[in-house]
């Protein structure tokens, strides 16, 4: 019997996720599941312990047994540049690195992390602009046995000072171009190491870790409280990276767009994907879409992936929409809903490329996939479950809901991460026993209100939390969204609610116009297309609409806003 591996730095401050799974379920009435087999061919595969706060218990979930480094994160890199050193690893506007180059300089900033006092369990914060640098110090930090803590490039000193005390972290590893810009210093007590400041060093072998080792932390960004740090192992990182890699059907001879932060799963998923495939990853940096655009035309980028926003900017581009980029054949939407109007919009304009639909969060990495053929017949659909995982559809009081039936969206499986850092009590209130096989699963409950069809699709309902209870009635904001996106007078916009003595709450619509749209055309809409209680008490017509780093919509700073035109 296998027992867990988690260093004392750890112990105390998150619990361990699920491993892999072995065998098919068969599709019962209530449990979507698709499970396959991680794991090489011939492993011995062990039940891995699964510990939830002050109870450790054991799970029938299997890993497989390794007994050197092969299982940790870095291994990735270490193997592509072992298969091929001269190979492309990544590309910048002004830099490139081949797998070989990349692994060297990882290598290096891996020995200076050790001198500079980091062991196993100990937490690296990387503050690096996106690019060849970003990537050599998240494998690095791995290598070294550390956890790596990626922060956005666009944080202030005093979010990552919060970082830094928060996970406890022993370096900073930054720049000295990206210190010069912040307009004070950060302060910490973590020894801050510069990328300019370490230079070559021997060839340094990673230190050997488990499935169930701690790789990384995640901190979430949020438009109110402090962000929460998710707590991934390397397992989980494994088994992620495959999964995605293996549906969306990538190859070695990718070059990935990395137009996303690697602070989030999903920009660091584009990251990894290309590593583990031994593909080539593009960063364009340009904050101007069509130079952005241009310079995935060039480098003949052929996945690209992007949070709806992002895809509302592409749209308005003229070098993305007048020409379609005849390298692409794979795009990615996750990280919030697209609506039906943009997703015909992104296909008229770059027919040659499948556009896969994902749906996931940051304490399960993915949850469900739409693949391409299913895009037209299923219209607004976040797709079905992804190899390995199970999803179920969960009531108020724990039972599981009917084909159709709205509840909340439970995910078990191997990309189940090991839990919030330092915060014992977010992490009981979100991990929790599988609601059908007892505390021996742990899974994520999502607070995403959602309903599956009885052949196993997923619809999104909305947030738990961001459900608008208006006039008696429980209101989808993302319904409401679809129908402003249909009628052609916005090109950006999101649906939030404000309280009201009244109606419970007045529902609320940020949106940005096109150059002939108009507030009341759009009023004249959804008057058409919407019953009444669904009609926006507001609508706020903004020059832009305020985001947050890893891309996302700030609510926080659009209900501060006074732009506001009723």
């Amino acid at each position: 019997m296998g027992s867990q591996r988690m260093d004392s730095t750890n112990r105390s401050a998150h619990t361990t996720g699920l491993g892999a799974r072995t065998g098919i379920r068969t599709l019962g009435r209530y449990r979507a599941v698709a499970l396959e087999v991680h794991g090489a061919a011939g492993s011995e595969i062990v039940p891995q312990t699964c510990q939830t706060p002050g109870k450790p218990v054991e799970s029938e979930t299997a890993v497989p047994r390794e007994a050197d480094a092969g299982r940790s994160v870095a291994r990735m890199l270490w193997r592509a540049a072992a298969r091929a050193p001269a190979k492309l690893a990544v590309i910048e506007r002004e830099r490139t690195a081949t797998y070989g180059e990349l692994r060297d300089r990882a290598s290096a900033m891996a020995v200076a992390l050790r001198a500079s006092g980091v062991t196993t369990g100990d937490r690296v914060v990387i503050l690096l602009e996106r690019g060849v640098d970003a990537v050599a110090a998240y494998f690095a930090a791995i290598a070294a046995g550390g956890l790596a803590v990626v922060v956005n490039e666009l944080l202030r000193p005093r979010q990552v000072e919060y970082i830094l005390e928060h996970s406890g972290a022993k370096v900073l590893l930054t720049s000295d171009v990206l210190r010069s810009r912040l307009h004070r210093e950060i302060r910490s007590q973590a020894t801050t190491l510069t990328v300019e400041s370490i230079e070559g060093a021997p060839l340094f072998e990673p230190v050997p870790r488990v499935d169930s080792d701690a790789a990384q932390i995640t901190f979430t960004s949020g438009s109110t409280g402090m962000p929460k740090g998710v707590v991934a192992s390397h397992g989980n990182v494994w088994a992620a990276i495959e999964t995605v890699a293996r549906y969306l059907g990538l190859e070695e001879g990718d070059r990935l767009a990395g137009m996303l932060p690697i602070s989030g799963v999903y920009g660091a998923n584009q990251m990894l994907s290309a590593v583990q495939k031994g593909a080539t990853l593009v960063v364009p940096k340009s904050p101007i879409m069509n130079q952005v655009a241009a310079e995935l035309r060039a480098a003949e980028a052929t996945v690209l992936a992007a949070v709806p926003p992002l895809w509302m900017q592409l749209l308005q581009a003229p070098v993305f929409t007048a020409q379609p980029i005849e390298s692409l054949r794979i795009l990615q939407n996750a990280g919030g809903h697209l609506s039906p109007a943009a997703v015909r919009r992104i296909r008229e304009v770059q027919p040659q490329a499948d556009l896969f639909l994902q749906y996931g969060m940051t304490e399960v990495f993915r949850s469900t996939y739409l693949p391409p053929s299913e895009v037209d017949a299923r219209p607004g659909c976040m797709g079905r479950a992804i190899p390995g995982a199970e999803l179920l559809v969960v009531r108020e009081d724990g039972t599981l809901c009917d084909a159709e039936e709205v509840g909340e969206l439970v995910h078990s499986g191997p990309t189940v991460t090991q839990g919030y850092w330092n915060d014992p009590v977010r992490t009981a209130e979100v991990y929790r026993p599988h609601p059908i096989d007892g505390p021996t699963k742990r899974v994520v409950y999502s607070g995403d209100l959602v309903r599956r069809t009885a052949d196993g699709y997923f619809y999104f309902v909305g947030r738990r939390d961001r459900m608008i209870k208006t006039l008696g009635y429980r209101v989808g904001p993302d319904e409401i969204l679809d129908v402003l996106y249909a009628s052609g007078q916005i090109r950006e916009g999101v649906v939030t609610a404000r309280e009201d003595a009244d109606r419970g709450q007045r529902i609320v619509a940020y949106v940005v116009l096109n150059e002939r749209g108009t507030i009341e055309t759009l009023r004249q809409f959804c008057r058409a297309e919407l019953p009444r209680y669904m009609h926006p008490n507001e609508i706020a017509a903004l020059t832009e609409l305020p985001k947050l780093p890893n891309g996302k919509h700030d609510l926080f700073a659009l209900h501060a806003s006074t732009a506001t035109q009723s």
